[in-house]
């Protein structure tokens, strides 16, 4: 069975920092692409950071320069740091994972629990 647990949220004040952590476990043999995504009340998700198996990234332009995605491939673990911290930045932060499964090779979605990144002016 595969999990996925997000961690790191809380509360901040402008101009701090946050890192989210998104670990996932089980018959997996690695992660292929990571994803970041957030919501904020009365608003659609929005991908935050993009990171592909290859290293590639990509940021909205909201966080450009502020945050950096990155992965620890030998814990199937991903990051997202969160420097230079606004109040717009305030939403539930989402982390998305394609694994590759261990045994079929075969590449699904997983969805990280989300968790809350509050930020007070």
């Amino acid at each position: 069975q595969v999990q996925v647990v997000e961690s790191g949220g809380g509360l901040v004040q402008a101009g701090g920092s946050l890192r989210l952590s998104c670990a996932a476990s089980g018959s997996i043999s690695s992660i292929d692409t990571m994803s970041w995504y957030r919501q904020a009340p009365g608003k659609q998700r929005e991908l935050v950071a993009l990171a592909t198996s290859s290293g590639n990234t990509n940021y909205a332009d909201s966080v450009k320069g502020r945050f950096t995605i990155s992965r620890d491939n030998a814990k199937n673990t991903g990051y997202l740091q969160m420097d230079s911290l606004k109040p717009e930045d305030t939403a539930v932060y989402y982390c998305a994972l394609k694994l590759e499964m261990t045994f079929s090779g075969a590449r699904y979605d997983y969805w990280g629990q989300g968790t809350q990144v509050t930020v007070s002016s």
